[in-house]
């Protein structure tokens, strides 16, 4: 498990699967670390070489102060590729890792292959959510807003029927240190890549949850309007649609990258 440095960030970065096989580059949601992929993992290591990190302030990669850029974000990820010597790669992100997807997408799109943007946004106009959700995080801390979050991020249903499935996330988003969540709300609030996706030219897949509250299906079909050739799948589930329908999705994604 290596640790590559990022303009002075360590970023944590686990890998898997062949050395020779295709490369599937993994990026998690604001609030959790690389371990939210567990549930597709074992499945993608057999067909990809498998690349998974931690976001700058989160897991057990650094936290720097912030605020962070979605730049800063997506140049992270161009070190972890350099540092692996990786020329190009395919990319699968949720929440914030389609947020960078995107960012990558469009300005490093010679080391994109195929490009899957899920449960994602690329722009909030309203900012006085982030506002809102900075505050309470600096008046409250983490463990205030688990509970709304676990709400946003899966159906009723789920809760109910996986309660053992959301604990998981639960203690994930718990393990989050403030300064890196604080530092990523400032990235997804100042955010605007609608301007971008005319340059992005990978094949792309967008994933919406027909039941996300965080990432409305709207806010997937904009983005899949907007880049050229993009393909739509919509999955019966909440935000985290990975943990949701945890099969489903894996199907999802290898039809895609092996279509």
């Amino acid at each position: 498990m290596p640790v590559i440095q990022s303009d002075g960030c360590p970023i944590n970065v686990e890998t898997e699967g062949h050395a020779d096989a295709p490369v599937l580059m993994m990026c998690n949601s604001l609030g959790t670390d690389l371990h939210m992929w567990d549930p597709q993992a074992p499945a993608l290591a057999k067909e990809f070489r498998l690349v998974r990190y931690d976001r700058r302030g989160h897991g057990k990669s650094g936290v720097p102060k912030g605020p962070y850029t979605m730049e800063q974000l997506g140049r992270d990820a161009l070190a972890v590729m350099d540092a692996l010597g990786l020329a190009k790669v395919n990319w699968c992100g949720l929440s914030m890792g389609g947020m960078v997807g995107q960012w990558l997408g469009a300005n490093a799109p010679g080391r994109i292959n195929r490009l899957i943007l899920s449960n994602t946004h690329s722009f909030y106009p309203d900012k006085a959510m982030w506002d809102d959700r900075i505050r309470m995080a600096q008046e409250k801390g983490i463990s205030g807003m688990v509970d709304a979050t676990m709400e946003r991020w899966f159906t009723k249903e789920f809760r109910e029927r996986a309660p053992d499935r959301v604990a998981v996330m639960h203690d994930m988003f718990l393990k989050t240190q403030l300064d890196g969540f604080l530092g990523c709300c400032h990235a997804v609030r100042n955010m605007d890549l609608r301007d971008t996706h005319a340059r992005i030219t990978a094949p792309t897949l967008v994933i919406v949850g027909a039941k996300d509250p965080a990432t409305p299906p709207a806010a997937g079909e904009a983005i899949q309007k907007a880049v050229k050739g993009a393909k739509l799948a919509s999955l019966e589930a909440a935000h985290i649609s990975n943990f949701e329908q945890p099969q489903v999705y894996i199907d999802t994604v290898l039809g895609f990258l092996k279509a």
